[in-house]
């Protein structure tokens, strides 16, 4: 824990007391989405202090050319970058010809910061003395709507408090921004046309490269002690900007209002030339709906995203407010409504890892996904991949692959391969397996198999083409081994025969073809359809049979443990609890060199194997390893603590579950990495509704139906969730002495309950 200034609370994420160390962690933290765009806290009035800008728009995005000292063939030309977008919320107030900043008032009194997760809006309220003696009281909550997801919209209120002022609001628009991460200072945006028409202004700007055509768009009302002041402003324009000037005399005690509805209108869903028209339309409609009917709709919006998709928590409040940070965050970035878009590590809170998306999705995103909303939202996530299957292919082309195998990029906007660092680029290569792995999963928890005629058949192939030719034969050996690869473990480079890439290629190409052996008899058309669409032939299945028999995988007799790869016990094996705190943790303290040759484990590596595969293994194997491998981890990757806290309540050890648990879900809350203010873990939280949910409920599908193994934590009186599997939606209850399952619907769900098969019928509880 690096931090500890976020106050407990059920349905709220509070700051008290302004400080300026922790703005922008903070911008971080109270960051909001709504599927289509997002921002960070920034604060509306001006602000001279250290801060990140940000506003992001789903989908739009910068291939900012690749930077390296040496080039190597293959490597990507561009880095993609999520872009900071035109600014919409900003707002200066001037009060008898001073700027309201927080850097240079007297005084800044009763700072409160709220995020209010139930409700879906951020709000700020503060007292200031400024240097010219007056003192003010500023209240301003603004939203981004989840029913109109073009829109945000601000109130800002103002009060004088000891004497009457001159108060001046200036609310514009800004297309004159950079990113912080930009590889070579380029230009990102191009503006345009800044255009104003009554209380409306318009910015229209193209990205560089890319072309995504953009209106920036806001429309401005004042208010005075409730009542609207019909006043029209003054226009002040510059080549990227563009601010309205209200004036206002206000008496000691007198609140001034301004109110403000902006967002964009971009390309990807309308015409560019009706960008402009669009956002007037829209603003218009927003403006007639009023602040108070849209936070009203903003609250309707997100009681339905709660009543499927919360987790309760009684007796800890912070755990309880860990896990809802983290699922409003996962419905702040991705709703799946648009198959074209995808869950950045980041989201919509800052610009590190370019906004793209990674393997995370697959591995850790669409269980949440699957389970908390409609099956066509993780259908839209495959179908993500499948859409970018030829860029895939072409991805292996460049590396030399042949006849349809497909590499699926590490990190990617369009399928294209957009990483730069080699050691991830060409060997991470495991990503391949989490979009199988995904596929499974999908028709394992939904039963829909009718993406796998239609569309997964040939994603499988093609990855099981690139296992066959990434596999090598070893005659030393007498058995296929894969070489030069990163595992999960980041923390090792350019090793051989790691066990979890070894272990997941050997499934793709089982997983495949079983799947095939299976359309032989139920879908014999689709499969005849896709094998002469990817000229499939009988050698090539002889030869993935061939591979997948004969795998080679490193073991410890010693040890009885399989090994993350080759030579790991060739390390000096110093566990986590002998280094000094000083060296942690070691991504920021140690050479990268040091860290190579350490037995140090970033996340979970051959413990994942264990964890996506656990029906293969004993839970005697599962504990042997999770011994061995878990004094080794530094858990420096956010996706490290979810992984083995589930594993943790597999084994029955609560304590080191719960800890884990805490771990995950207040990864950011309570800045565990240090590095907060870049961001937050948006891909990792859904591991966090994991850890409750597959560890503390110990949810799995077996034979075709739910299966819980319920534990609680010592910590907690009761925890409760809900599971929509297979359009039923269960409620799971959890106490310390009983559990309880209740079952919306009209159809009867067979269960199990500690290995044993229960009914639960619809609208009664049962209680185990």
């Amino acid at each position: 824990m690096n931090q500890d200034y976020i106050q407990p609370n059920n349905w709220s994420i509070i700051e008290e007391g302004f400080d300026a160390e922790r703005v922008k962690s903070s911008e971080s933290i109270f960051s909001i989405g709504n599927g289509a765009m997002g921002q960070r806290a920034n604060f509306e009035e001006q602000y001279s202090g250290s801060t990140f800008q940000g506003n992001y728009i789903a989908g739009v995005y910068y291939p900012d050319k690749t930077r390296v000292g040496w080039w190597k063939n293959g490597y990507p030309e561009y880095f993609a970058k999520v872009l900071n977008a035109p600014n919409w919320i900003g707002i200066n107030v001037t009060i008898n010809g001073e700027a309201l900043d927080l850097t240079t008032c007297k005084e800044v009194r009763n700072f409160r910061r709220e995020l209010n997760m139930q409700e879906g809006w951020l709000s700020r309220t503060f007292e200031v003395a400024l240097q010219n003696g007056i003192e003010l009281k500023v209240d301003a909550k603004r939203f981004l709507s989840l029913d109109m997801d073009e829109v945000g919209v601000i109130q800002y209120h103002v009060t004088a408090l000891n004497s009457a002022a001159d108060i001046v609001f200036e609310p514009y628009l800004d297309a004159g921004i950079t990113n912080e991460d930009s590889n070579w200072d380029d230009k990102f945006w191009n503006t345009l046309s800044v255009t104003s028409e009554g209380s409306q202004a318009f910015i229209l700007s193209h990205t560089m490269k890319t072309k995504f055509h953009v209106c920036t768009a806001m429309q401005t009302e004042l208010s005075l002690n409730g009542q609207v002041l019909n006043e029209t402003p003054s226009v002040s324009k510059s080549e990227h900007t563009i601010s309205f000037s209200y004036t206002s005399k206000v008496a000691k005690g007198d609140t001034v209002t301004m109110t403000k509805f902006g967002g964009y209108t971009v390309d990807r869903n309308h015409d560019k030339n009706d960008l402009a028209s669009v956002a007037q339309k829209t603003l218009v409609k927003a403006a007639e709906l009023g602040f108070d009917q849209m936070l009203a709709q903003q609250k309707e919006a997100w009681a339905k995203i709660w009543k499927m998709s919360d987790i309760t928590i009684d007796g800890d409040v912070k755990a309880q407010q860990g896990i809802r940070f983290n699922i409003m965050q996962l419905n702040h970035t991705y709703l799946g409504k648009d198959a074209r878009l995808n869950i950045g590590p980041k989201g919509f809170t800052g610009e590190k890892y370019g906004g793209s998306t990674y393997w995370d999705t697959e591995a850790y995103c669409i269980p949440f996904y699957m389970a908390t909303k409609d099956q066509k939202v993780a259908r839209n996530l495959l179908e993500y991949r499948y859409n970018h299957l030829e860029k895939a292919i072409e991805n292996a082309e460049k590396l030399g692959f042949k006849n349809g195998a497909a590499l699926y990029p590490m990190v990617t906007m369009n399928g294209e391969e957009c990483h730069n660092e080699w050691e991830i680029t060409f060997e991470e290569i495991h990503r391949n397996g989490a979009i199988a792995f995904a596929i499974f999963n999908y028709h394992r928890f939904t039963g829909d198999f009718s993406y796998i005629p239609e569309k997964g058949l040939e994603v499988l192939i093609a990855i099981a083409r690139f296992w066959k030719q990434r596999a090598t034969f070893s005659t030393l050996r007498n058995k296929y081994v894969i070489l030069g690869v990163t595992g999960p473990n980041e923390y090792e480079n350019n090793i051989n025969n790691n066990f979890y890439t070894n272990y997941i290629a050997q499934w793709c190409l089982n997983y495949t073809l079983e799947t095939i052996s299976k359309m032989k008899e139920d879908y014999a058309a689709d499969l005849i359809r896709v094998i002469d669409k990817v000229k499939l032939t009988e050698e090539e299945l002889s030869d993935w049979e061939q591979v997948a028999n004969n795998m080679y995988y490193p073991y410890s007799e010693e040890h009885n443990v399989y090994l993350q790869q080759d030579g790991f016990l060739d390390k000096e094996l110093i566990t986590v609890k002998d280094l000094p705190k000083s060296e942690r943790p070691i991504n920021q303290k140690w050479s990268w060199d040091r860290i190579l040759r350490s037995p140090y484990i970033k996340q979970a590596d051959t413990l994942q194997g264990f964890y996506f595969f656990e029906d293969q293994f004993s839970t005697e194997e599962l504990e042997r390893h999770f011994d061995f491998y878990e004094p080794f981890t530094v858990h420096e990757s956010s996706l490290s603590p979810c992984v083995h806290s589930i594993q943790a309540a597999k084994l029955g050890r609560m304590e080191q579950a719960y800890q884990f648990y805490l771990r995950t879900s207040r990864l950011d809350l309570d800045d565990y990495n240090h590095e907060v203010e870049e961001g937050l873990h948006i891909t990792s939280m859904a591991g966090t509704w994991m850890s409750i949910v597959e560890g503390f409920g110990g949810m799995r599908v077996v034979d075709n139906k739910l299966s819980f193994e319920p534990k609680i934590p010592e910590q907690w009186d009761a925890y409760s969730f809900r599971i929509n599997f297979r359009n039923q939606i269960l409620k799971i209850s959890v106490a310390k002495n009983e559990t309880s399952f209740e079952l919306e619907g009209d159809q009867a769900m067979a269960i199990l309950i500690n290995g044993k098969e229960v009914t639960v019928n619809p609208q009664q509880v049962l209680t185990v």
